[in-house]
């Protein structure tokens, strides 16, 4: 999914469309042609065998630079809920295994907290987005939305835990709450965020008036 035709492309190592979404949505503003996984068939999936969402994120972001001749945008994240320890983690794209669906994870989470009243129903969502330039170089930054596990999924917006998900300040989950709300709160918006300048400072380099990657 090739998304704008902008002076300068960057490759984004995903193959979620609600990511992609998000991300371009953030970075609306930027003149960045984004050229993802979709793209870039020859690209298989990275296994994400880091301990943390930087190790991950910058793994990804690093593996799809390489191959793609492009600086590369990846993000790892995860939801961390107090009352399981921190679970599920840097494993939250994988609990219950990799045929589980979104509904299934959020079903069985909402069973292990089914007893639990709503002050110990804390939680955050934690996302790092990684910068991997073809010479090798990463640079990794991090978000953090703190909020609550509500009783049961509601909401169709979003994607993963997003419906069972209320942020903080919010009486809704982050399925419920508009696009314009979730890209402005979210964790991976914030860690975009603090991505920003980085971006803006590569856009500004001399010779990034033409696609990178492409020939002189």
């Amino acid at each position: 999914m090739s998304v704008g035709a902008a002076r300068v492309r960057f490759a984004l190592a995903t193959r979620n469309l609600g990511k992609i979404r998000e991300v371009t949505a953030i970075y609306g503003h930027l003149e960045i042609g984004w050229v993802s996984l979709m793209d870039l068939p020859q690209i298989g999936e990275v296994a994400e065998e880091g301990a943390t969402y930087a190790e991950n994120a910058a793994a990804k972001a690093r593996t799809v630079s390489s191959a793609s001749g492009l600086t590369a945008l990846a993000d790892d994240s995860g939801l961390e809920i107090d009352a399981l320890g921190g679970s599920p983690g840097v494993h939250s794209a994988r609990f219950l295994g990799p045929a589980a669906t979104d509904a299934e994870r959020n079903i069985r989470i909402l069973q292990l907290l089914q007893e639990l009243p709503d002050p110990k129903r804390t939680a955050r969502y934690v996302a790092a987005v990684a910068l991997a330039h073809p010479d090798g170089t990463v640079h990794v930054f991090e978000g953090i939305c703190e909020g609550w596990i509500a009783t049961r999924p509601s909401g169709a917006g979003g994607f993963g835990y997003d419906p069972i998900f209320v942020p903080r300040g919010e009486t809704r989950t982050m399925a419920e709450v508009p696009a314009e709300v979730k890209n402005r709160i979210s964790h991976r918006a914030r860690a975009l965020r603090a991505a920003e300048p980085h971006l803006v400072e590569i856009l500004n380099m001399p010779g990034k008036d033409r696609p990178a990657g492409s020939a002189k």
